[in-house]
């Protein structure tokens, strides 16, 4: 088949504008996983029937983890029940533990073929997964074909990646050049920490492996960042609003034109819209959110609520909070108060039974019945 071109940007999917002046890079937030996962399968089928009806291939980059496993399942479903064929599909896997055999547990290769190569209709000659079975000596020939093999089908029309507690993409790790292209590499002790479930145990995980640079990463058309779960939420503000730096290789996609980070609600919680809305847009505020702004502010001046000024808020962006519900000293007083009710050496209430005239009554107190 023709490789034919790459399609300009207003053929891409992912054209919406960034939702937050903090956000480097769009992201787009789900209530749930499995919606973020629906959706990034979906665009994926849509590119696969855009080159199928120009009898081209699609060439997609893969990502193993269990992260991409719903995306692999739903695109599953599609072949099953949608006839989405994937003969015209061209597969690039990101990376692979070195050393590895193929059908060992903790193998990419046997990951893409559980989760997905063995379900579809894929070409066996059109997947392409890094060698973790070649001596030390024929790793560097061969990332250099894996690269050229890259080039010559026209680039990576689809980049799927997950994002570590590292902020490497692939086995980028902290460090990473961003020219840099598929290379053997030392993993972090974070990755390796990481992976010891998988291996039963850290010194079970390989301490190198193969992974395509970032570099190659950013040479694809279109990339989608997928994290799900809290763990991820600092690692995720820190690549979309943080610098760029080596040391977050994530943070480089905020270099890419199509670039789109896919996360759930939890993931989500660690950007600014999400953890200080009152400085994104204007904002109802309730008990809750006044709570959480005094106390953020009090964390940001490391300064005790009570001490908490009307300059503090009007120069740390509370000034529409001050406007409705100061002055400042009735603010503090009111998040003190009720911080104040909430220590009890009896965090689930104290029993009916225990009680003592004149207890105070705490926000808890109801669980037990009177």
């Amino acid at each position: 088949m023709a490789t034919g071109h790459i399609p300009d940007a207003h053929e891409l999917t992912i054209t919406e504008p960034v939702s937050s002046q903090f956000e480097k890079i769009p992201v787009q937030v789900f209530g749930q996983a499995i919606d973020a996962s629906k959706e990034i399968a979906r665009r994926i089928a849509d590119r696969i029937h855009f080159r199928a009806a120009k009898d081209e291939n699609c060439v997609l980059g893969l990502a193993t983890g269990s992260t991409p496993v719903s995306v692999y399942a739903e695109l599953v479903r599609m072949h099953r029940e949608d006839g989405l064929s994937f003969k015209n599909v061209v597969t690039f896997n990101l990376d692979e533990y070195f050393p590895m055999q193929p059908n060992e547990l903790q193998s990419y290769v046997r990951f893409m073929h559980e989760h997905l190569f063995d379900h579809i209709d894929i070409l066996p000659e059109n997947i392409n997964i890094p060698d973790g079975t070649l001596a030390k000596a024929d790793v560097p020939e061969f990332c250099a074909k894996y690269e050229t093999k890259i080039e010559l089908l026209g680039g990576i029309d689809i980049q799927i990646l997950g994002i570590g507690r590292t902020g490497h993409i692939g086995f980028n790790e902290p460090g990473s050049s961003k020219t840099s292209s598929t290379r053997l590499i030392t993993l972090d002790r974070v990755t390796r920490s990481d992976a010891a479930g998988d291996f039963f145990g850290e010194e079970n995980v390989p301490r190198r492996a193969i992974t395509m640079g970032v570099g190659s990463i950013l040479s694809a058309s279109e990339i989608y960042i997928i994290a799900y779960g809290e763990h991820k939420a600092q690692i995720v503000a820190e690549a979309v609003e943080g610098e760029i730096s080596p040391m977050v290789s994530a943070s480089f996609l905020q270099e890419h034109p199509h670039c789109r980070f896919m996360l759930d609600i939890s993931a989500a919680q660690g950007l600014t819209r999400f953890r200080c809305p009152w400085l994104v847009e204007q904002v109802e505020w309730t008990d809750l959110l006044t709570r959480k702004a005094v106390i953020w502010l009090a964390r940001l001046l490391d300064k005790p609520i009570l001490k908490l000024t009307e300059k503090d808020y009007n120069e740390e962006g509370l000034q529409d909070l001050l406007a409705e519900h100061g002055p400042a000293y009735d603010i503090n007083v009111q998040v003190f108060r009720h911080l104040q009710r909430t220590i009890t050496g009896w965090p689930a209430g104290k029993p009916a039974d225990l009680k003592q005239p004149g207890d105070v009554s705490r926000p808890h107190d109801d669980i037990f019945p009177k």
